[in-house]
């Protein structure tokens, strides 16, 4: 993998900026079927936590949004006017396993193209606007193709933000200390790393996914009466 952009650029500072858990996309209010799983039984410790979210990102849904994001990016970036990005988003809404991942995913793609508006091309600004819902990955790989940080760059921190956001949901629904979720973090950043690499040259026909428990959590989740969290 290669990067771009440096600190003189600014693009390490804004691509913070884009991941940061405070930029206004309600990432806090979904746990992409986890807290379904936890009620179930299925992740009680720290140790299962790490299984489960390890292969969510390298057989699941972390997987599918690397490789969203890249074909995302490289429409944009070979293209300004982001011609491509139309058929990019219908896959991307197509292939969302269930109705709260699709949900989570669209409502949270939508609130970021909003969101980081002051940091792109009006025209792009407008057909992100047009393509509407948008999947989250989607909407961060458009944005970043007009910056300056890089490809792999962006997929390496989207992964990481992806996964501490569902470690924090795992902290406070098992619940975990803090110690502990940052040992659950620290313990992916093998899994991140394999998934940017695998991903670099993937097509649309390399999407695929092999989380069953995962999806079904997520149906599940649907009907259970008391909830903290939106998926």
């Amino acid at each position: 993998m290669t990067t771009s952009g440096g600190i003189g650029s600014g693009g390490l500072i804004r691509l913070l900026t884009l991941l940061s858990p405070a930029f206004p996309i309600g990432g806090f209010a979904y746990s992409h079927g986890l807290e379904q799983a936890i009620d179930a039984g299925d992740i009680a410790n720290d140790a299962q936590l790490t299984d489960w979210l390890a292969a969510m990102l390298t057989q699941g849904g972390g997987r599918n949004d690397a490789i969203l994001l890249r074909l995302s990016y490289r429409a944009v970036a070979g293209d300004p006017s982001g011609a491509g990005l139309a058929a990019i988003a219908r896959l991307a809404r197509a292939i969302a396993p269930t109705a709260e991942l699709a949900l989570e995913t669209l409502q949270q793609g939508d609130a970021f193209a909003i969101a980081a508006s002051p940091w792109i091309p009006a025209t792009l600004a407008r057909q992100l606007r047009d393509l509407r819902p948008l999947a989250y990955p989607v909407a961060f790989g458009a944005v970043a193709g007009t910056q300056d940080f890089g490809e792999d760059t962006a997929v390496a921190g989207y992964l990481h933000a992806w996964s501490a956001g569902l470690v924090s949901a795992g902290v406070r629904l098992i619940p975990l200390g803090q110690t502990a979720g940052l040992t659950v973090q620290s313990r992916l950043e093998a899994s991140i790393l394999e998934v940017a690499a695998a991903t670099c040259d993937a097509s649309p026909d390399d999407l695929w996914s092999a989380c069953p428990r995962a999806d079904i959590a997520s149906m599940q989740h649907e009907t259970t009466h008391t909830r903290l969290f939106r998926t």
